[in-house]
């Protein structure tokens, strides 16, 4: 097909979603190689994302025209191959297994300390703020971390497990501003190492360990940002691990990022560029995990506040990226740019969903009292 017919059908496909091809408004898409059309056509989101990396296209306002891509369903309309393969990929075999899981550790969360903390809050949460009452990113997150507190309802002494600890700031905040004793579970060493210095002087002891390994019997169970990351022939696993954990008594919160339907793979793009192996679960997915083994008390629905986050992130990502670029070069901060914008720009479409989810084992007597 020639490039002329190619532009016409994307064109056409494009107007849909009211998105013109080297239009006038942020959102349209600015062509500066013809090769765009065929790679994208033919590789989808994998083509649309590489090619933008590649400077093949741009668009002023990526968030918005995410935006109109997803609610004009676009995106179901341009399957790749790639996307089928990972498909058949993730159904034969088990991609989160312990040897796989560090692979997104790695490559990902790996990337440098000084580099997160170039875009994160002082305390280094890399999941969604919560926003209602906040001004700022540093509130938005705080509040984030008190809700998952007031959620579990922790009180001097809990003993508290957190299965994948990020850089530690859910675990200083608990023992800090609660009383509690951590322990937390986390495969990625610079997360680790960052997370042990950070907690120096608290009832706070970081593993550097998957968190299937996690030992001993608690009050209180908490994963945040870890669910996305388990696969979704581990869910089970994941439940039973919580289960075993938790004292009869005691509360389980999921922080997690949802998808509107269930999958067994993930974006072809976020796989290979951003978060290799990871899986968003979906209602079914997570209530067949813990059906027989929890009693649900609690379902929140936020994700349009992580629109407001990723949008915070991308500011200081991009404030900051003069005294980055020479370490990550500009094809790095292409891939970061769109990863971040186009992110938020799916909350925005509500594709993507944020839960917090409670669960207890026995149910809790007189019934469980939401915190919003």
């Amino acid at each position: 097909m020639s490039t002329k017919n190619l532009k016409k059908t994307l064109q056409d496909l494009l107007s849909h979603a009211d998105i013109k091809i080297n239009g006038d408004r942020p959102w349209d898409i600015q062509v500066k190689n013809d090769s765009f059309y065929k790679k994208v056509l033919g590789q989808g989101s994998l083509g649309l994302g590489e090619s933008y990396m590649d400077g093949w296209w741009e668009a002023e306002a990526l968030d918005v025209l995410t935006d109109k891509l997803l609610r004009a369903g676009i995106d179901k309309k341009v399957i790749s191959f790639k996307a089928l393969t990972n498909v058949v990929k993730a159904r034969i075999t088990n991609r989160q297994t312990k040897t796989r899981s560090k692979k997104v550790a790695e490559e990902h969360y790996d990337l440098g300390n000084k580099f997160y903390s170039e875009m994160l809050d002082s305390r280094m949460q890399y999941t969604c703020a919560y926003w209602p009452q906040a001004e700022s990113l540093e509130e938005a997150q705080e509040h984030k971390l008190d809700l998952i507190c007031k959620k579990l309802k922790l009180k001097a002494e809990d003993r508290v497990l957190e299965l994948g600890c990020g850089w530690g700031g859910f675990a200083k905040y608990a023992a800090e501003k609660y009383g509690c004793r951590v322990t937390g579970y986390n495969i990625s060493q610079e997360q680790v190492k960052y997370a042990q210095d950070n907690c120096q002087g608290l009832p706070v002891e970081i593993v550097e360990s998957d968190y299937r390994e996690a030992k001993g019997t608690y009050d209180k169970v908490v994963a945040i940002g870890l669910c996305e990351h388990i696969g979704y022939k581990n869910y089970r696993g994941f439940m039973e691990i919580a289960h075993k954990s938790l004292k009869d008594n005691g509360l389980f919160l999921i922080h997690t990022i949802g998808g509107l339907e269930s999958a067994t793979a993930t974006d072809p793009w976020i796989e290979k560029y951003i978060f290799p192996n990871s899986m968003l679960p979906s209602p079914a997915q997570l209530a067949e995990a813990m059906e027989g083994l929890f009693v649900l008390e609690d379902w929140h629905s936020f994700g349009s506040d992580y629109d407001k986050t990723l949008m915070a992130w991308f500011a200081n990502f991009d404030q900051n990226w003069p005294q980055m670029r020479e370490q990550y070069g500009d094809r790095f901060y292409l891939m970061w740019k769109f990863y971040l914008l186009v992110c938020a720009g799916s909350f925005r479409a509500r594709k993507n969903q944020l839960w917090q989810v409670v669960l207890s084992k026995e149910g809790m007597s007189g019934g469980y009292q939401s915190v919003r």
